[in-house]
């Protein structure tokens, strides 16, 4: 998850969201984002692209922990728990995203960009990805926290591009697995 903000630029970042767009047009799915650190970020790449509202189900910014609750659906209690910036708290976002916008896939990101912000065990640079994903069987997720390097617009470039390559994985791995 290391890179430099000059290797993501504007365009290259809006090169990955119209590469996801293909894929997800291709697999006729479609996907929502939830975005605290990235401010947006995510769906401005995604949406760069003309005709992404065929495959571009919405997106929720959503940085108060008022608005994870009461939009998204994150529980009071695991915000009390584990924080913002925590792996269950984007799994919920996640799922509310999912189900907000009525999408096939959804991504959603929680971080501390910087310059500011970081405390004992989570850092400057920690950033938590989460995945939800409709099955046959129910709602499928996955979680995974980064530690990014660089400065804040670094941290977000890098946010962009991991949650973009993750959706982009997890139709992979779907479409190996059948799903």
């Amino acid at each position: 998850m290391a890179g430099t903000s000059s290797r993501l630029s504007d365009a290259a970042l809006a090169a990955l969201g119209a590469a996801l767009g293909c894929e997800l047009a291709a697999r006729g799915r479609t996907l929502a984002t939830a975005e605290s650190c990235t401010g947006g970020w995510i769906a401005k790449a995604l949406t760069d692209t003309a005709g992404s509202s065929a495959w571009f189900a919405g997106a929720v910014v959503c940085y108060s922990d008022r608005v994870k609750c009461r939009v998204l659906g994150v529980s009071e209690e695991t915000l009390a728990a584990f924080g913002a910036v925590s792996e269950p708290t984007v799994e919920e976002m996640a799922r509310g995203a999912l189900e907000l916008c009525e999408a096939d896939v959804a991504v959603a990101v929680s971080g501390i960009a910087g310059p500011d912000g970081g405390v004992p065990g989570k850092p400057v640079g920690t950033v938590c990805f989460g995945w939800a994903w409709r099955t046959a069987g129910g709602i499928r997720t996955r979680v995974m926290t980064g530690h990014l390097g660089g400065d804040r617009e670094t941290v977000r470039r890098e946010t962009v591009a991991a949650a973009l390559a993750g959706v982009s994985q997890l139709l992979e791995e779907k479409d190996a697995a059948g799903a």
